[in-house]
């Protein structure tokens, strides 16, 4: 008898003990709120008090990586396009083809290569995206693309992709546009001085443009690769236009970014739906 009364004793003890322990944990885990870098652990810490389920873990940045005697393939993109599904399946598809092409005109070019006698050199195929605008209503990226197939150098391309967050889609920056004959005439001016500036820097000598000179006359900024960019992370503030090689000077001189601000005439120029996604021009 004296044993069970003893455990029957014992059993409001332990009862204690643990409220004051779970209340103790409670009690440090809301101390822990106030402390810097533990804002996630206190959130995660009220969901499962609450019964609300963990949050999936966020995207991570996607980078795929391979060399073989035949190709040096790379192909990455930002964890803001790694959350966007539709966005993940483009870019996938992007890289099945692409390496599938490279591989086989790799395979064919050494089997010439061979039968001709002369030494094959390795291909290369990389794909790099990255941010240039994450505003609330639009994601901007910007891909450079390097590619050799064997010759003198290789050939570096760009791409631009716009994705409307409100709509859920990916849309052409054309159709942001009232018209692209109305863009062109508002960043014209100012994109062929900034250009003949960019020259300048590269040649160390004024540009004096001529008709009949391709490196010298400005060109069609809407035949080139158009970026929305924003510094801020608010509003798109600017429009880099952005020329690969061969296209404004030789290739020794390489790409050139051609930053133009948001200034009245481009706003006017975009949409009157879009508009408030751009910086009002000061």
């Amino acid at each position: 008898m004296r044993d069970i009364q003893g455990r029957g004793q014992a059993a409001p003890l332990v009862v204690v003990a643990l409220l004051l322990a779970a209340c103790s944990s409670a009690e440090n885990a809301a101390d822990s709120v106030h402390e810097p870098g533990n804002n996630v652990m206190a959130t995660q810490f009220a969901n499962r008090m609450s019964g609300q389920p963990a949050p999936p873990p966020p995207a991570k940045p996607f980078e795929r990586k391979e060399k073989t005697d035949l190709l040096e393939f790379a192909y990455s993109y930002p964890a803001v396009a790694a959350q966007i599904p539709v966005l993940v399946d483009r870019f996938d598809r992007q890289l099945t083809v692409g390496r599938a092409d490279a591989l086989k005109m790799a395979r064919e070019d050494r089997k010439a290569a061979e039968s001709g006698g002369f030494p094959f050199h390795a291909h290369s195929l990389e794909t790099h995206w990255k941010v240039r605008a994450d505003t609330p209503r639009f994601l901007a990226l910007e891909s450079e693309s390097y590619s050799y197939t064997g010759g003198a150098h290789g050939m570096t391309g760009y791409d631009a992709l716009l994705w409307d967050k409100a709509r859920k889609r990916e849309t052409a920056f054309t159709a942001v546009m009232t018209t692209p004959a109305a863009f062109a005439a508002a960043i014209r001016d100012r994109f062929c001085d900034a250009l003949d500036k960019a020259r300048a820097e590269k040649r160390g000598e004024p540009v004096k443009r001529s008709a009949d000179d391709d490196f010298t006359k400005c060109i069609d900024p809407m035949q080139q690769v158009l970026v929305p960019t924003s510094k801020d992370g608010k509003l798109i503030d600017g429009v880099t236009v952005v020329i690969g090689p061969y296209s404004a000077g030789p290739y020794a001189e390489g790409s050139y970014d051609i930053a133009l601000p948001v200034d009245a005439a481009m706003r006017k120029a975009i949409k009157t739906e879009y508009q408030d996604a751009f910086i009002a021009a000061r």
